[in-house]
């Protein structure tokens, strides 16, 4: 997996087993050797991360939203090298809207997660921001198994799930409350405590949300991100609530308040200890068309506080720690060639899919995608298949058997936000063109539905043969974010088509970050269908 290669490269410093632990046969540092990793440590769209630790085994989750199968579980050994290894849920269903009928759940959906490991069972906890407004709880006794849903109640804002020594369990939410649940997790405790546990002082007139808790030493450490955006010069940042008793009293600290490599703050994320005693954070940074990025960095005990970054309270830009190179290496983007007759977890459908509509058994060695609805637009279009894009840069290019299609289909490969812009094949009666496209919806602000989509052809060319190549270059560097758009017919002589796209990431549509998206769609009729027969994938680091 390409992820996983770039992150050793050139970054391994020494090749030495580290001496620490080094009796202990099944410890992981026998597994391990000091290596230097390059912050972001997952340049990808990973944000609202929680984390959890099973012994060696660390496991995070992040938001997905409108995207299917949701929740995605990602393991470490490390904390530098991640893979996902399964998701909680392949579908919600509180509504027709997941299904992209009546309405769309862009930018909603599963949002910010609670992931714990207690009892030698692992619980998530997750409040999608979208009607009917409540909670989800699952469980599972193998976290690369099956999820199983424990309970619903009332929504928690940016939750975070607290099992304290005495038996009883805590939600942490919003800005500063505190729910207790009834110790199997099946609803509120009745008689338990509910409460505001901290009031905001001067500083904080912003956003302070995203609460993540941990219980240290006898004490409680509440970590929330922290913005104000009417001061200037002031940046996000992390702050840390700490309390000797569940409720209160609450004092707070400034935790981490530097500015990263031309982005702003870093702020919003989780703290963890390792098996040898060691404690990072991992925070995550805003990067305009690539997402929310991981950035990991030390913590350090100051005074009874968990302080994050370097020494001087600065993120680093590259850091040296064990790692372990042999271990979760598919990582959570990379190539399909589409021989497994399951979908890779490299792939999540943009909202429900319909699961009658696509195979990867009809023609083995092929992902077909056959209409199912009459849309008149991509962000409309059910069983879109989309991927992680990743900075530096990257690049995706398939192969399209395009023969299949019927009078006013639309099929082809996209760098899928708000907006889009995608190489489409379209069938017009019996002739196929390519164009090069940019699509930018409006949503209404009731249901967030499309309330219209304005479409630029760039370029248009006809299509005399079956089999058309695609491939979409991105550059996420420093106030590049762009998009190029290339095709060929032989996978020899490659043709830039279109113009360049400004890749925007945008909370008021899909509040996600820009994704790889192959899709196919009917205006006319349905019963058509395209092939793609492979999705071949590179991170590029420059």
């Amino acid at each position: 997996m390409k992820n996983t290669k770039s992150l050793f490269i050139a970054l391994i410093v020494s090749l030495s087993f580290s001496p620490m632990h080094a009796h202990e046969p099944d410890s992981i540092a026998n597994k391990t050797v000091m290596g230097t990793f390059i912050n972001p440590v997952i340049y990808a769209d990973v944000p609202d991360m929680a984390m959890t630790r099973a012994g060696d085994d660390f496991y995070m989750i992040s938001t997905t939203m409108h995207l299917m199968p949701g929740a995605p579980i990602m393991k470490s050994k490390d904390l530098v090298n991640w893979e996902t290894v399964n998701y909680v849920f392949d579908k919600l269903t509180d509504h027709s809207r997941y299904d992209l009928i009546d309405g769309t759940v862009y930018g909603r959906g599963q949002w910010a997660s609670s992931i714990r490991y207690h009892n030698n069972k692992f619980y998530v906890l997750f409040s999608p921001n979208d009607e009917p407004f409540k909670s989800y709880i699952y469980s599972a006794d193998d976290p690369e198994g099956e999820w199983t849903l424990v309970s619903r109640m009332k929504h928690f804002h940016d939750a975070s799930l607290l099992f304290d020594d005495d038996g009883r369990v805590y939600v942490f939410y919003g800005t500063g409350d505190l729910q207790e649940l009834k110790s199997d997790l099946s609803g509120i405790k009745e008689d338990g405590i509910s409460q505001r546990i901290f009031e905001r002082d001067d500083e904080e007139h912003g956003l302070l949300e995203g609460s993540q808790v941990i219980k240290h030493n006898g004490k409680y450490y509440l970590l929330m991100i922290s913005m104000v955006w009417d001061e200037p010069g002031r940046v996000r940042r992390e702050v840390c609530y700490r309390s000797d008793h569940v409720a209160g009293p609450y004092e707070k600290k400034v935790i981490l308040e530097n500015e990263f490599q031309g982005y702003g703050g870093v702020g919003q994320g989780c703290i963890i200890d390792t098996p040898n005693g060691d404690w990072y954070g991992l925070i995550f940074q805003d990067r305009g068309g690539i997402g929310r990025v991981p950035i990991l960095m030390p913590c350090t005990w100051v005074d009874g506080w968990p302080m994050l970054g370097d020494k001087n309270g600065h993120v680093p830009v590259t850091m040296t720690k064990e790692v372990d190179p042999n271990a979760c290496k598919k990582g959570i983007v990379g190539s399909d060639n589409f021989t497994s007759d399951e979908l890779s977890l490299y792939w999540q459908w943009n909202h429900n899919p319909i699961d009658d509509k696509w195979s990867l058994t009809e023609r083995p060695g092929y992902m077909r995608l056959k209409t199912n609805r009459i849309v008149d637009n991509v962000f409309l279009a059910p069983n879109t298949l989309t991927q992680r894009m990743e900075g530096p840069k990257c690049e995706g290019t398939i192969l399209l058997d395009i023969s299949k299609m019927k009078d006013g289909d639309l099929a082809g490969f996209s760098a899928f936000n708000c907006p889009a812009g995608s190489l489409v094949v379209s069938k017009k009666g019996k002739k196929k063109y390519l164009s090069m496209t940019i699509e930018d919806p409006t949503f209404t602000k009731s249901k967030h539905d499309i309330a219209q989509v304005n479409v630029e052809t760039k370029a248009q060319l006809p299509l005399n043969q079956d089999l058309v190549y695609l491939r979409i270059c991105c550059d996420f560097n420093l106030n590049q974010d762009l998009a190029t758009f290339y095709y060929s017919l032989d996978n020899k002589e490659w043709h830039q088509i279109g113009t360049e796209v400004k890749m925007i990431f945008d909370y008021t549509k899909m509040f996600m970050g820009s994704k790889f998206a192959i899709f196919n769609y009917a205006t006319k009729k349905e019963g058509g269908y395209v092939d793609i027969a492979q999705f071949d994938y590179k991170k590029i680091e420059n």
